[in-house]
């Protein structure tokens, strides 16, 4: 956000894509009203308009954003490779952990769940989730079949740990999910 002429803000997109993540974290789709994102960046009607054609214009434009967002964190998978393959599970379910991601998460799920666009997104980024955690039981040694199943209960289980723990993530999540680890990665 900047200064412009008068002392006036300048908004960018992203700047108010960053007040649409924190009204969606913090309330949900409903949150996401053209008076509240306003005044939640202390701005007119106008600047909204001079970057959104309308409230279906931002909701597109957020969902495609919370995509991208998710694509650059899931696209670190690949980095982990070099990680024996429990630390790498173990890096996968931290990304869940910080307050802002974990909240954002949930609402962009339950926005799936009404929104077909949001819903698409939201699968073909679970997809390639799957295919990280896949690999990771496949190279700690385990037979394609038995990778998938492995990978589809670690993923549905990190699905229940986001959506059980209402506080922040503590050490307390932090040892359910290593113990889980040590479950799935049991023979």
């Amino acid at each position: 956000m900047t200064k412009g002429a008068g002392g006036s803000r300048k908004l960018s997109v992203d700047d108010w894509i960053e007040a649409g993540y924190a009204l969606l974290a913090n309330g949900g789709i409903e949150a996401l009203k053209l008076d509240r994102l306003c005044g939640h960046l202390e701005v007119t009607k106008g600047s909204f308009y001079w970057h959104f054609t309308d409230m279906s214009a931002f909701r597109t434009a957020l969902a495609r954003a919370w995509a991208e967002l998710r694509d650059r964190d899931r696209r670190g998978f690949g980095e982990l490779s070099g990680l024996p393959p429990r630390d790498r599970l173990a890096a996968m379910m931290a990304t869940l952990r910080g307050e802002r991601q974990r909240a954002l998460e949930r609402a962009m799920r339950e926005w799936a769940r009404t929104d077909p666009a949001v819903a698409d997104s939201v699968r073909a980024a679970d997809q390639r989730v799957l295919a990280a955690v896949r690999t990771a039981f496949t190279d700690a040694g385990f037979d394609p079949d038995e990778a998938e199943m492995r990978a589809s209960a670690t993923f549905a289980a990190g699905i229940g740990f986001l959506h059980l723990s209402e506080a922040p993530a503590g050490p307390q999540l932090a040892h359910q999910q290593e113990r889980f680890l040590d479950v799935m990665l049991g023979r």
